[in-house]
């Protein structure tokens, strides 16, 4: 494969194509550049980001039928082969005779890697089980001291998913605090925000962030760069006596406050207001599923707010006030 050319023609579907390395490239070529353009004749555009409950779907019937063409007996055996080695060969002659690749990304724009991964995380038994004992938790510690990072292994040793292995570590791996968050360690989380922002503007845009140097604006206030992703696990090591997602979510009320100036949005007969007037939007977009949602616009329902808040508002007024939610669509 001419390696440019198809990293030129990935480009017109994948805008981030330039950070993908190359043998990710030379595989895309091969599993995802025709199907992109089928999609594209169809009037579909290459998606990312979260699934939405019809592509879920879709990967189940992808899935089922695949087993039932080559009568392999679990979706885990098609899945995770490395866990039956008396059956891995004759698993892999089928999945290449029946060219795998193709059936389980039938009807679902998006790369087909993605495509796979949430089709393991679907399937995956060890997804589903529960809270860790103390005992898990000890096991986890000493599986990781011996083998580092290698989640795979440790997943494997542990009977338990690689994300599930790897985020637990994450919250158990130091002291944490589950209490209020002291002064020392907001500050400490704002200080880990702001560096890990600037270092990004330096990268990105270094005469911009030279002029912000001299002048008196705090980088931090621009809502465009304080709304963006931020790399967790690398500020929770920072803050040091919390894990990643209090980070996140300390983070995420630091900024709604900021955003608002403090102002009392959210309380009383102006919060009603407010969760009246987000249903009302949301019903307005006609959203078949939560993917569908632009979650940045409809922050202003809320004023001046990130995202996550938002979206979090709406996760907790779904769980508390709409019986049997799970079984319900999103529309």
């Amino acid at each position: 494969t001419d390696l440019d050319a198809a990293r030129q023609e990935l480009e017109e579907f994948i805008p981030h194509v330039k950070n993908i390395s190359d043998g990710s490239i030379k595989k895309m070529a091969g599993r995802d550049l025709t199907r992109f353009k089928e999609f594209k004749k169809q009037g579909l555009a290459v998606k990312f980001g979260r699934f939405t409950q019809k592509e879920n779907k879709q990967i189940q019937k992808n899935v089922e039928e695949f087993l039932s063409l080559t009568g392999i007996d679990s979706a885990e055996k098609l899945l995770f082969t490395s866990r039956y080695p008396e059956d891995k060969d004759t698993i892999h002659r089928l999945k290449t005779e029946h060219h795998f690749c193709e059936k389980i990304s039938e009807g679902i724009p998006r790369p087909w890697r993605l495509i796979y991964y949430r089709a393991r995380k679907m399937f995956d038994p060890n997804n589903y089980k529960g809270r860790y004992t103390k005992e898990e938790k000890e096991k986890l510690k000493k599986y990781q001291a011996l083998h580092g990072n290698d989640w795979k292994k440790i997943s494997e040793l542990m009977s338990r998913s690689n994300l599930s292995v790897a985020m637990k570590f994450s919250e158990i791996k130091s002291p944490i605090n589950y209490g209020p968050w002291t002064k020392e360690e907001t500050q400490k989380l704002m200080n880990a925000v702001k560096e890990v922002l600037r270092r990004k503007l330096r990268t990105e845009n270094p005469s911009s962030f030279s002029s912000l140097e001299q002048s008196n604006t705090d980088l931090w206030i621009d809502r465009e760069k304080l709304c963006q992703p931020l790399p967790w696990t690398e500020i929770e090591t920072k803050v040091g006596s919390r894990y990643w997602r209090q980070c996140k979510q300390k983070w995420n009320s630091i900024l709604t406050s900021k955003l608002t100036r403090g102002r009392q949005l959210y309380k009383g007969t102006n919060g009603l207001r407010a969760k009246i007037n987000l249903i009302k939007r949301l019903y307005e977009t006609k959203a078949e599923d939560a993917s569908e949602v632009n979650w940045d616009e409809l922050s202003n329902a809320y004023g001046d707010v990130p995202r996550a808040y938002v979206q979090s508002k709406f996760y907790r007024l779904k769980v508390s006030l709409v019986p049997l939610w799970k079984r319900k669509t999103f529309s």
